[in-house]
């Protein structure tokens, strides 16, 4: 009877082992967020033309404008658009005052881009330079896909008028992107 009893413990220590060993697979369903930002657009607070003479032109790079796309879209579009204000000086008079049209603005190409799309300039050469005194395409993003931005140095020109008076000139170009 003992060798009965040593094989029936035997029998039961391989079944144990054998359920253990063919247990089911167990899934997990793991799930997160990936969070959209914003679109902004970032621009130098101050830019100097230098000087010239009535009836010449003062032109000179208003410093990095990046345009910086972190909404995470899955198709990502942007405009960056400038417009110029009058430039005056003293109290504003006519004689005191250079029209918004007498203001020119070329983007050039851009220094720096990241993510993905086809990045355009509004105005790739001097030659394209468009006058201010209506909002022009400074930048574009077109077939975009998450997270983006680029940087350009666009070229300002003023058309000193030869009726200008002396002084030192202030007026306000302005950056939106939608």
């Amino acid at each position: 009877m003992r060798i009965r009893y040593s094989v029936a413990a035997g029998a039961a220590i391989v079944v144990a082992v054998a359920g253990i060993a063919s247990a089911a697979p167990g899934d997990t369903t793991v799930t997160f967020s990936v969070s959209g930002g914003s679109l902004a657009i970032s621009v130098p607070g101050s830019a100097g033309l230098g000087s010239g003479l009535p009836g010449s032109s003062v032109s000179g790079q208003l410093g990095n404008v990046t345009a910086t796309d972190t909404r995470a879209l899955l198709t990502a579009s942007w405009t960056a658009s400038a417009i110029s204000s009058s430039f005056t000086t003293g109290g504003g008079s006519p004689a005191e005052t250079i029209p918004a049209t007498a203001v020119s603005y070329w983007s050039g190409t851009a220094s720096a881009t990241s993510g993905l799309g086809v990045f355009t300039p509004g105005q790739a050469t001097a030659g394209q330079a468009q006058t201010l005194d209506s909002s022009h395409t400074a930048y574009g993003l077109a077939g975009g896909t998450g997270n983006n931005s680029a940087t350009w140095n666009p070229t300002l020109i003023v058309a000193v008028p030869a009726s200008a008076v002396n002084g030192v000139y202030t007026g306000t170009v302005t950056h939106s992107i939608l």
